[in-house]
């Protein structure tokens, strides 16, 4: 199958764009791109566009980024000047039966691409995929949790909602980096799976009996569960990590009023981002494949 002639965008991101641009223009594509930090060198083969309806002109296939989209619509672009907001007049110039493969979509998008006839792939949750850029994910919500605090993970009280792939990761590296562990989740498996990792464990109704205690506690859910109520339970001292997708699993700005350090690392896959952009090609060079087998 050859992918000469099709046109890829890639628009806003941030250092992994680089290495997915590189191996979109070995693929044999038409590159064009905007949103993402640009070396001084530029990019063999790929055109830098202007603005993100520059890049998306006269393209078939669009590629947003993994982290999801803000409160306010914008595409995750922590780099560029501008908010990136992929309005139905910023998409319109794509071509016909185009296709957008990203993390995943808010409302507005599905609204635009439906009235243009985009299709969209979303791949946030693939289990295979996150599994890949998991170690580059955990080694950066290490890397911020060392540089928030003034005491050592190692002996540290750490309370992690959430067990998903990622929070279940994150629980086998801090227990091996000799943290005291409590895991709160709603599965009962998950919860079983990190009892068997080291960690303790206890559902979500059970977290204000350990929020006095808590060091460090970090969120993994992309969905609000920890709120004023009971984040007033927590030490002055506590750091707050919220590494999970909007809204988050931590009310910042509840956080914020109350004293307590809030870190929303989003994006940790930059952490590596050689690696982690070449593991995200496998799944999006896959959906890629399947688009153009289709048109063939």
């Amino acid at each position: 199958m050859t992918w000469h002639n099709t046109v890829i965008a890639i628009v806003a991101g941030d250092a992994r764009e680089q290495e997915i641009a590189r191996c979109a223009v070995r693929a044999g594509a038409v590159v064009r791109a905007y949103g993402f930090p640009w070396p001084d060198e530029g990019i063999e083969g790929v055109y830098h566009a202007t603005d993100a309806a520059d890049a998306l002109k006269g393209a078939d296939i669009a590629l947003f980024p993994i982290p999801g989209i803000s409160a306010e619509g914008a595409l995750f672009a922590p780099k560029c000047p501008e908010k990136i907001i992929p309005t139905r007049e910023v998409l319109a110039g794509m071509r016909p039966s185009a296709n957008i493969i990203l993390g995943w979509a808010d409302r507005n998008l599905k609204t635009h691409c439906e009235a243009l006839g985009i299709t969209l792939h979303e791949y946030e949750w693939d289990v295979d995929l996150m599994l890949l850029r998991g170690p580059a994910i955990v080694e950066g919500v290490l890397k911020v949790i060392i540089e928030n605090t003034q005491i050592t993970i190692h002996k540290s009280n750490v309370c992690l909602v959430g067990q998903g792939t990622i929070g279940s990761l994150l629980t086998k590296t801090l227990v091996g980096l000799g943290a005291r562990v409590h895991v709160a989740a709603r599965n009962p498996v998950q919860r079983a799976a990190a009892y068997a990792a080291g960690a303790d464990v206890l559902t979500l109704e059970q977290l204000p009996a350990i929020l006095p205690g808590t060091d460090i506690l970090i969120g993994s859910v992309p969905k609000r569960l920890l709120e004023r109520d009971q984040l007033v339970l927590l030490p002055k001292h506590a750091l707050l990590v919220d590494v999970a997708a909007p809204p988050g699993t931590i009310d910042r700005d509840a956080a914020a009023e109350l004293g307590l350090k809030a870190v929303w690392a989003r994006g940790m896959g930059a952490r590596a981002p050689i690696t982690v952009g070449r593991s995200q090609w496998t799944g999006i060079s896959r959906r890629i494949e399947n688009i153009l087998e289709r048109k063939s």
